[in-house]
């Protein structure tokens, strides 16, 4: 497949699905099919509508760490992103791909 090396077989055995596109973690409730549990566990938030991870400067709530992290740099101000041509910065690389 490829020269990835691990620690622990269970990390290698995780790898390996996604070569396989083994998908053993399946939504109960649409059928959808996962190669994570945590994956899994990710997705089933859309249906439960549950948003466990809060804003720490807002009352904002969300299903996914990632959403929380793009939503805390609207507060923090972090533009990580830069446009090599004129040195507009941004948060978002969606938004510099939009700039381009």
């Amino acid at each position: 497949f490829c020269d990835a090396r691990f620690k622990y077989e269970s990390y290698l055995d995780s790898h390996i699905r996604i070569h396989t596109h083994n998908k053993p973690f399946k939504c109960e409730i649409c059928d959808a099919r996962f190669n994570h549990k945590s994956s899994l566990k990710s997705h089933i938030r859309l249906h439960t509508g549950e948003k466990p991870f809060k804003c720490d400067f807002c009352d904002a709530r969300f299903n996914h760490t990632s959403h929380l992290n793009k939503h805390i740099k609207t507060h923090t101000g972090d533009k990580s992103f830069k446009c090599e041509l004129c040195d507009a910065r941004f948060s978002r690389k969606s938004c510099l791909n939009d700039h381009i």
